[in-house]
């Protein structure tokens, strides 16, 4: 097992449940996560998808940050090439000054994916060739290093001390390394491809004042049931509206399982499904614990950070108490995870909360 668990949460919305349901969705699952014992609470920035409603992650962080008490929480992440630096130290001054010693910076070097976002962005795809210089930038406004903008000063962000994690594949990895960053690295559906940029990043790494040594977290996909195949049924949702987006071009609220599963698919969507279901990690306590230490094996991540959607929110909250319960009898320290209920979820309070008016 990865010694530490965290939770990534996209507020991904749901048929018959509107956008701003997501959201109350995502700071609810954040309480749970806290009394669960997970280490951190990230959420993410997607622009004009109509199946996510989280475009604001540094305002969501603060509702999940008031919402909860000890959880550390954070954005996975920031795309930073959508915004100006400055704006991006003050935000996290902000929140870390709110919220002291529980706020993560996670930055990513997307852009909006298509031409007509990127142009209400007032940005294009070059920008993100940028990422490096904007890093450097954002952590000179932190550090107070910065001399590009004399006289001029990220407050409340400078000499604040907030980590900085950055999302990356490819050459965003190497961007990590150099910068002496912590690397968040998926998706585990290719784990010799994670392998890999894990092993280039250990070796590229560069100690610095914010990192002596890699620190590697892994995200992806885990569903945790009572069954396999319960626990397969939790990926449906996400899968057919993966292979929806690729046939239709719109990714789209998540459906109930069953009524995908009823579904008469096109020979082309049957194969993009079932691609999409393809390489999670899922099954029962057993096989999830097996499968983890597989990916603990191949990539000595240091934390696993869990990035499962989908339409049951009662099916999520369990999967994800299961999933605790496992690290517990794995021999996590008890720094890492705090004892969940006996029950292996949370109250019935939360339990009610969590349905949101529905499975």
């Amino acid at each position: 097992m990865i010694r530490k668990l965290s939770i990534l949460d996209r507020s991904r919305t749901r048929a018959g449940h509107p956008a701003p349901q997501a959201l109350r969705d995502t700071v609810e699952l954040a309480r749970a996560a806290e009394e669960l014992g997970y280490h951190r609470f990230w959420v993410s920035e997607h622009h004009s998808v109509p199946g996510v409603a989280g475009s604001a992650p540094t305002v969501l962080a603060a509702a999940v940050a008031g919402a909860t008490r000890r959880i550390r929480v954070g954005t996975g992440g920031v795309m930073l090439p959508n915004h100006q630096p400055l704006v991006v130290a003050e935000q996290f001054g902000v929140l870390e000054s709110l919220f002291p010693g529980r706020i993560d910076m996670g930055l990513g070097r997307s852009v909006g994916f298509t031409n007509g976002i990127r142009r209400a962005l007032g940005r294009d795809t070059g920008d993100a060739d940028r990422f490096e210089e904007q890093l450097a930038e954002l952590l000179g406004w932190l550090d107070g290093t910065q001399r590009a903008h004399p006289d001029v000063h990220a407050r409340p962000a400078e000499g604040l001390r907030i980590p900085a994690y950055v999302l990356a594949t490819g050459e965003g990895a190497g961007i990590a390394a150099r910068a002496g960053l912590p690397l968040v690295v998926g998706d585990l559906r290719s784990r010799s491809r994670v392998s890999e940029i894990v092993e280039a990043y250990r070796k590229e790494f560069r100690p610095s004042a914010r990192a002596m040594e890699p620190y590697v977290v892994v995200s992806g996909t885990v569903a945790v049931a009572a069954t396999a195949e319960e626990a397969r049924r939790i990926l449906v949702p996400e899968a057919w509206s993966l292979a929806y987006s690729r046939t239709r071009g719109s990714f789209p609220p998540l459906r109930p399982a069953e009524e995908i599963e009823a579904l008469e698919m096109t020979p082309k969507e049957r194969e993009l499904y079932g691609g999409a279901l393809a390489g999670h990690i899922h099954g029962t306590e057993d096989q999830v614990a097996a499968q983890l230490s597989e990916v603990a094996a191949l990539t000595g991540a240091d934390e696993l950070l869990v990035t499962t959607s989908t339409y049951d929110r009662t099916a999520l909250l369990d999967s994800y108490a299961r999933l605790a319960r496992l690290a517990r009898s794995q021999g996590r320290p008890p720094d890492v995870l705090r004892p969940a209920p006996a029950s292996g979820s949370v109250s019935e309070l939360r339990r009610s909360r969590l349905r949101c008016g529905g499975n």
